[in-house]
């Protein structure tokens, strides 16, 4: 494995770290500078086709008004497997997040387990997702106890 290669799997893997970082900080507008202006981005829950959104406006507004529903969001990344070829790349990673809603004045916690299939590309020396496809595998509701 080249150094070259190397720099990019570290590069692509900040990338999906900062995607959670930023968005459990609800920071979506600069969610949206990791995403290719054209993106495409999907959301499975089981078979259902949750979420299609294609584009960094209407995923703005799509991650806006999910985020204003959510108090709290808390993600932990696994493993985050890339192919790189030249400046575009696929990935596989896997993700746990929480998300704290407010249901009938009761705080609810959410646990999600989240498969994200990526394409990525590299834009004037930076990699960018260009589509991603989210399946929430299990998702678990509950009352949260503090």
């Amino acid at each position: 494995m080249t150094l070259e290669i190397l720099k990019n799997k570290e590069e692509l893997r900040d990338l999906i770290d900062a995607y959670a970082y930023l968005s459990d900080e609800k920071k979506i507008s600069e969610v949206m500078g990791l995403f290719t202006p054209d993106t495409t981005y999907k959301v499975y829950m089981g078979d259902f086709l949750a979420a299609n959104v294609s584009g960094i406006e209407s995923m703005e507004k799509e991650f806006n008004g999910h985020a204003s529903l959510v108090k709290t969001y808390f993600t932990m990344n696994g493993q985050h497997t890339v192919k790189i070829d030249g400046d575009t790349a696929t990935g596989v990673s896997f993700s746990q997040l929480k998300m704290v809603r407010e249901v009938e004045g009761k705080n609810t916690i959410t646990d999600y387990s989240v498969k994200y299939d990526d394409k990525y590309v590299r834009q004037n020396g930076k990699w960018l997702i260009k589509e991603r496809i989210g399946y929430f595998i299990i998702v678990e509701d509950r009352p949260l106890s503090n």
